[in-house]
């Protein structure tokens, strides 16, 4: 079968693979992510079970980002990462040159990216050929997460933890413009189980029972917050960058845990936390790699890094 595949397509797979090589060994080069997304872990950490058929259309091209069990066979770019895909690719890439083409490829809609379902070698191929769009039957996962074509998989699960922590704590009705975000997604749970504990200290002390929304409310008033306004007043998020407010303010909890487990609830003030952190900023090299040594040997023994 292999003798009868046109020479083109050997040329043409053989620059797909040189691209595909040059661009896994260069990643610092590139802005763009160059892993496809997997649909399947998508779908699951977005809960995505809502669907409805778009029908045939034509999709842009550089919108397909991600497959479903083919994702290590092609770059995000749609290049061939093997060489024993040629034979295949290259009875595609001679089927888009002839006079019958190819049919219509099946693909996932989830925001505004798109993942393959049926056809990654003609996907491939129709980049290889500087096509624009191709033609398409869609169907769409509804998501309530705005997704990109851009985003790696990691700044999915940032903006499903984000939204996750919105539906529970209905802050953004509560404090509009709060403006908490996480660069580390399974931090957004240690914020809702702060939220609980404030509640449950919050009972106790009124002998009262109060709702959940009036729970959120006041620990974002009377405990996040003033934190927050400490480390503005300090310029602390200077020297961590590439993190929030809200990533210092999940370290203080951290750091207020660890002290309050070695000298007693309530017995560690906001002075100390926030100090604790200033301290961490200004830590040296050597006493940073002191740190991280001893975070290894012994996890319980320091808080989480921010």
């Amino acid at each position: 079968m292999s003798d009868m595949l046109s020479q083109e397509s050997i040329r043409k797979f053989s620059d797909m693979r040189t691209q595909a090589f040059m661009k896994s060994m260069l990643p610092f080069l590139r802005r763009k992510p160059i892993e496809l997304l997997p649909f399947e872990e998508v779908r699951s950490m977005l809960g995505l079970t809502h669907v409805r058929k778009l029908g045939v259309q034509d999709v842009p091209l550089d919108k397909i980002v991600g497959s479903i069990g083919r994702y290590d066979d092609f770059t995000r770019e749609f290049l061939p990462r093997r060489d024993d895909q040629e034979n295949r690719w290259r009875q595609v890439y001679d089927l888009s040159t002839s006079m019958t083409g190819f049919p219509p490829v099946e693909l996932f809609k989830v925001g505004d990216a798109y993942f393959v379902r049926d056809g990654n070698h003609r996907v491939s191929v129709a980049r290889a050929n500087d096509a624009e769009t191709i033609e398409a039957y869609v169907t769409e996962y509804i998501t309530p997460v705005e997704i990109s074509p851009n985003d790696t998989l990691d700044e999915i699960l940032i903006k499903a933890g984000a939204a996750s922590f919105a539906q529970a704590t209905n802050l953004d009705k509560l404090r509009p413009g709060h403006n908490i975000s996480l660069t580390n997604p399974g931090r957004y749970k240690y914020l809702l189980r702060h939220i609980a504990v404030h509640k449950y200290f919050r009972e106790i002390e009124c002998r009262c029972e109060i709702s959940w929304e009036d729970a959120v409310a006041s620990w974002y008033d009377h405990v996040y917050l003033p934190l927050v306004e400490e480390i503005r007043e300090r310029d602390i998020l200077s020297h961590f960058p590439g993190r929030t407010e809200a990533d210092l303010y999940a370290w203080l909890v951290f750091h207020r845990a660890a002290l309050e487990k070695r000298y007693g609830i309530g017995q560690v003030d906001d002075e100390d936390v926030v100090a604790a952190l200033e301290e961490e900023a200004t830590a040296s090299p050597i006493k940073k790699v002191e740190r991280a040594i001893k975070r290894k040997i012994d996890p319980d023994s320091l808080p989480p890094k921010v």
